[in-house]
């Protein structure tokens, strides 16, 4: 596993000592598989791509992935040392090979335009809003001409309950990085991040509120 520098973030649940606990709370709350399964059928892998998995935590979607398309080459990186070392474990009892990276939260350890495809779940909502469209750049770098992003997160709620219950997300992970989520801005950002077309794949209504599954290209198909 490659490992660097890295700078501030915010860990999956806020708290450090809660991550070794994320995989079992997710199961309990969240329909994680169902979400991961619907950012996957987005991104129409296939066989010979490069994948990158950014902000791959306890790299739940990167196993699932390899598990469901063997063939394409796993890329997953992180900030967070410890969930990367959960990782490692998962990766090893599930049988499958990821390569696994720490980077610094600034610049990403790839050359342009190395990606067929980029996915992500659940990490731009912690990402503060310069941080949100640095990191959207460096993926707009790394990605191929025509490759894609898929992208799963908390997005504009569907009605007044999933507003309400996106609070308690909110409470957790803080209001300034998840203020444009639920605003519904993330398609704006995209666009101002050097990406071309946005297209809403899916809608998933959660018990914390409204999941948006979006494809990401960098020019018009």
């Amino acid at each position: 596993m490659k490992t660097a520098i890295t700078a501030n973030y915010v860990p999956a649940l806020r708290f450090r000592w809660l991550t070794r606990w994320y995989d079992a709370l997710m199961a309990r709350v969240f329909p994680e598989a169902r979400v991961r399964d619907a950012l996957i059928d987005s991104a129409d892998i296939r066989r010979g791509q490069q994948i990158l998995d950014f902000g791959t935590g306890t790299a739940s979607l990167a196993i699932r992935l390899k598990q469901r398309h063997p063939m394409p080459e796993v890329v997953g990186v992180d900030v967070d040392p410890e969930a990367l070392a959960i990782a490692q474990q998962k990766m090893e009892k599930a049988g499958v090979y990821l390569e696994l990276a720490q980077y610094n939260g600034e610049i990403l350890p790839y050359p342009d335009a190395t990606f067929d495809r980029v996915v992500t779940c659940l990490v731009l909502h912690h990402l503060a809003p310069a941080q949100k469209r640095r990191s959207l750049r460096e993926l707009r770098r790394v990605l191929k001409p025509s490759g894609s992003l898929h992208v799963a997160d908390w997005g504009k709620p569907s009605n007044r309950r999933m507003r309400l219950a996106f609070y308690v997300v909110q409470l957790l992970d803080g209001f300034k990085t998840t203020r444009e989520n639920v605003q519904g801005r993330l398609p704006q950002i995209f666009h101002e991040s050097g990406f071309a077309l946005v297209q809403e794949a899916r809608k998933v209504d959660t018990l914390f509120g409204t999941m948006r599954i979006y494809s990401v290209f960098g020019t018009k198909h």
